[in-house]
């Protein structure tokens, strides 16, 4: 007869220590079986070499290294989660299966289906909240309804931390002997799931001491390498939110903890709010007539716009995976305001590109950009792509390691001219919104 189990299902939670859902099924009355399931439901969509899937394959290889020297391992699956569960309850005696919430609207419909396939089996889903401080409604305001703007969110969200919040931190080591033994559990390779290995990597988080103190002083510099590349880590749990918090309340850096509150703003906005993904928050702003000219878009894409600053961040982006949060607010807002593309094409090409892409975070920023979303810049705010450069790299030193041709003839001719595409902006939002 098959030995009774609860499974732990691993998501966007891709670690062992200070894991809430993996610390509960440690103390549960049944041996622990880990689970991954490589979706194809959002793997389907991806380019064959995506460096977040490679991140993802690689990190669970060292999980299952490290679980094997407790007598365990790590079942990795690739398919659609109702179909893997029902392999897996028909192989395995299942009591109960526990996770880590997830709260973008494909996840809460995907969990909504697997706790219905589990109960009709009379097996129970047990989910804990693990990637956040504060999440759903937990900071609301006195009459229960949602902030939708970021500065009395944020001072609600202190008061809260300062007043109730302790930093537990989950610490699993002591309780791996009670594992499910069996070092030999399914195992996949990328190529088994259709895909090959990226060509870039993930960086390693930094949270030093300096980085956190200086945070503030050297973040808006794109030349300068003074962020903490926490974004994919914290996206895909490679490391917990309340190690860093904890880390932050030690050197203390109000604006690197502000960053921290902006990521849970946008989370609890998009389980607010979760049509926020298709449609402008503001909808009168779904009147913008965009121009959405296709071989505008490419160029703004290739990073040929003639715009430096703009076409060193596309090419940054296309490169790495990554782009420097300042210069992340001009493409977006030359794609947008310069350009008049819809804010949803840009979004879609930074949720392809991005390592740190994180639904929340990606849709509010853009529609930050646009004008139309929670809390966002008045429509006639528009970035001037030439005079950020005279603020935050006047020395063209980022500029130069990503268009090593501007200055010389190769460089292309502007797409479009700064004060005529200013204009033409007001123009097209005032008849939408007014």
């Amino acid at each position: 007869m098959a030995e009774k189990v609860n499974i732990f299902w691993f998501r966007r939670d891709l670690r062992l220590d200070d894991n809430v859902g993996f610390y509960k099924a440690l103390h549960g009355k049944f041996p622990v079986l880990p689970l991954f399931i490589f979706d194809t439901e959002i793997l389907n969509d991806l380019p064959k070499d995506d460096a977040r899937v490679t991140f993802i394959f690689e990190t669970l290889q060292k999980m299952r290294d490290e679980l094997q020297e407790y007598g365990s391992s790590l079942a990795i699956y690739h398919g659609k989660p109702q179909e893997v569960f029902n392999k897996v309850i028909s192989e395995f005696e299942v009591q109960n299966v526990i996770t880590n919430h997830d709260y973008e609207p494909y996840a809460k419909k995907r969990d909504a289906q697997i706790e219905k396939l589990l109960a009709e089996k009379k097996i129970g889903f047990y989910s804990f909240k693990d990637q956040v401080i504060f999440e759903k409604d937990e900071i609301v305001k006195d009459d229960g309804d949602p902030y939708i703007v970021y500065t009395p969110y944020m001072k609600k969200w202190m008061e809260k931390f300062k007043k109730e919040y302790d930093v537990k931190i989950y610490y699993t080591r002591e309780f791996l002997k009670n594992l499910y033994k069996n070092s030999r559990l399914p195992n996949l390779s990328l190529c088994d799931i259709g895909f090959e290995k990226s060509k870039i990597g993930i960086p390693d988080y930094d949270v030093t001491p300096t980085t956190i103190q200086e945070y503030e002083k050297r973040r808006n510099f794109p030349a300068e390498d003074a962020t903490s590349h926490l974004g994919p880590h914290l996206r895909f749990g490679t490391v917990s939110i309340r190690k860093i918090i904890k880390k932050a309340t030690v050197e203390k850096n109000k604006v690197f903890w502000q960053e921290l509150i902006w990521r849970e703003f946008f989370m609890q906005i998009l389980w607010h709010f979760p049509e926020t993904v298709e449609n402008a928050f503001k909808k009168k702003y779904d009147r913008i007539e965009w121009r959405n000219n296709e071989e505008e878009f490419k160029m703004w894409k290739e990073g040929k716009t003639g715009y430096p600053l703009v076409d060193a961040g596309m090419r940054q982006l296309n490169e790495t995976g990554y782009m420097h949060n300042r210069v992340r607010m001009v493409v977006a807002s030359f794609l947008c305001k310069h350009l008049l593309i819809d804010w949803r094409w840009g979004e879609a090409y930074f949720a392809e590109k991005l390592l740190d892409y994180e639904m929340a975070s990606n849709v509010g920023n853009w529609q930050w950009a646009a004008g139309s979303g929670v809390d966002a810049a008045p429509y006639f705010r528009i970035f001037n792509p030439t005079t950020q450069i005279e603020k935050f790299d006047k020395g063209y030193r980022y500029i130069k390691k990503y268009v090593p041709e501007y200055g010389t003839k190769n460089y292309p001719e502007k797409i479009v001219d700064h004060k005529e595409a200013r204009e033409r902006c007001f123009q097209i939002y005032k008849e939408a919104v007014s």
